[in-house]
C-alpha cells in the first residue's frame, strides 16, 4: 500500500484545452505549492568524493528505498546490507568519465527550485484529474545513462545526467541529434509526470500490436500536454518545428501507409518497435522523424477526447484500444 503524501494546494487556474471543446478537462495549474525534491544525488556524491564511511549511515537512514532500487537497477546487488555494497557503489561512480558527468549534473542543477515549482503545478493538475492518485516523494539521482526513471512505492526519481542540454559535449559521443533534443532541462518535469502516470496506469495491451501501443503512448502525451500547455507539442516529442509541421502535413499519408501495410493490427514485434524508436522512421518516408507511433497515438487521443468529452481518469481506465479508435472518428 503506497503511503500518501498529503499536499495542501493553494491553486490558481487558467482554462486551457488544445481542442477547446472538452469541458471535462481540468484547467492547467499555474501556482500550486512547489514539490520538494529530495537531493539523493547531492548526498551520494559527497560519499563518492570523500569515501567517508560515516556518510553510509546517513544515506541508509535517509534514502533506504533509493539505495535499494539503485543497487538492484545498476549494481545488481539486492540490498545495501550486502557486504561490499558501498564499495561497489563508490567504485561505479568514481570512474573518471562518469564522475565528471556527475559533477556537471550537480553543478547545473544545484538549484532545482524552478523544477520544483513546475512539478508542483503538474502534480496538482494530476491530483485534480485523479483524486485518489497518490502523489510520490520526488528524488533526483545520477545513473550514467543507465536507469533514467526509478519508481518505487510512493517514490519517483529522475536521472538528471540525461538533461544537460543537447549541446553538452559528452552527449556528442553517445547520442544522435534527434536523441539529444530530448535531453534538455525542459524535459525533466514532463518526464517525471509521464513516469508516474505510467506507473499508476501500466500498459496492459499487446506490446507487439501497433494500435495498442499507439493508443497508450498517445494517452500519456495528451495528458502531459494538458498538464503543461506551456510546452510546445514539438518539444514534448523532441521534434524540430520543421519535423512537427511535416507530420501535420503528411498525417493522412502516414495513416494510409499504416493501413495499407497492415501494420495496425498485425502482432509483429520488430515492425511495431520501429514506430516508437527515436530513430527517423525512414521505412515510411525519407523525411519522417522518429517515434511516429506516439505522435499518431496523440492525434487519435486528442480526437477521441473531443468526440467523447471523456475525463482523464476515464481515458486512462479505458483499455479498449479499438473502441477508442472507433469513437475518435479518426480519419486524417
Amino acid at each position: 500500500m503506497k503511503a500518501k503524501l498529503l499536499l495542501i494546494f493553494s491553486l490558481s487556474f487558467y482554462l486551457f484545452s488544445c481542442n477547446g471543446q472538452n469541458s471535462n478537462i481540468p484547467a492547467a495549474v499555474t501556482s500550486a505549492p512547489p514539490v520538494k525534491i529530495n537531493r539523493f544525488d547531492k548526498d551520494l556524491l559527497k560519499l563518492v568524493e570523500t569515501d567517508d564511511s560515516t556518510l553510509q549511515t546517513k544515506l541508509i537512514r535517509e534514502y533506504p528505498q533509493m539505495l535499494d532500487i539503485l543497487g538492484k537497477g545498476i549494481l545488481n546487488m539486492k540490498s545495501p546490507a550486502m557486504p561490499g555494497f558501498f564499495e561497489k557503489l563508490v567504485n561505479y561512480y568514481s570512474e573518471p568519465t562518469l564522475k565528471g558527468l556527475y559533477t556537471d549534473a550537480i553543478r547545473q542543477y544545484d538549484d532545482a527550485s524552478q523544477i520544483e515549482q513546475t512539478l508542483g503545478n503538474g502534480f496538482a493538475w494530476l491530483k485534480t484529474c485523479f483524486p485518489s492518485m497518490q502523489i510520490p516523494a520526488i528524488y533526483m539521482h545520477v545513473s550514467g545513462f543507465n536507469q533514467n526513471v526509478l519508481v518505487g512505492d510512493s517514490l519517483l526519481s529522475i536521472s538528471i545526467d540525461k538533461y544537460l542540454g543537447e549541446g553538452y559535449p559528452l552527449y556528442q559521443d553517445f547520442f544522435y541529434d534527434f536523441q539529444r533534443r530530448l535531453m534538455t532541462p525542459e524535459q525533466i518535469a514532463p518526464d517525471y509526470l509521464a513516469g508516474w502516470l505510467m506507473s499508476e496506469y501500466p500498459f496492459e495491451g499487446n506490446e507487439n500490436v501497433l494500435l495498442d501501443r499507439m493508443v497508450y503512448e498517445g494517452k500519456i502525451k495528451y495528458l502531459i500536454h494538458q498538464a503543461f500547455p506551456e510546452f510546445s507539442p514539438e518539444s514534448l516529442m523532441g521534434y524540430t518545428e520543421a519535423s512537427y509541421n511535416w507530420c501535420k502535413e503528411n498525417e493522412s499519408n502516414l495513416w494510409k501507409a499504416i493501413i495499407e501495410r497492415k501494420h495496425l493490427y498485425t502482432p509483429d514485434q520488430m515492425t511495431t518497435g520501429k514506430y516508437f524508436d527515436n530513430i527517423p522512421c525512414t521505412f515510411l518516408a525519407s523525411d519522417a522523424p522518429g517515434n511516429l507511433g506516439s505522435w499518431l497515438g496523440w492525434q487519435i487521443i486528442d480526437k477521441y477526447m473531443k468526440e467523447t468529452n471523456s475525463t482523464p481518469e476515464a481515458l486512462m481506465r479505458n483499455n479498449d484500444c479499438q473502441a477508442i479508435l472507433t469513437e475518435s472518428k479518426y480519419k486524417p
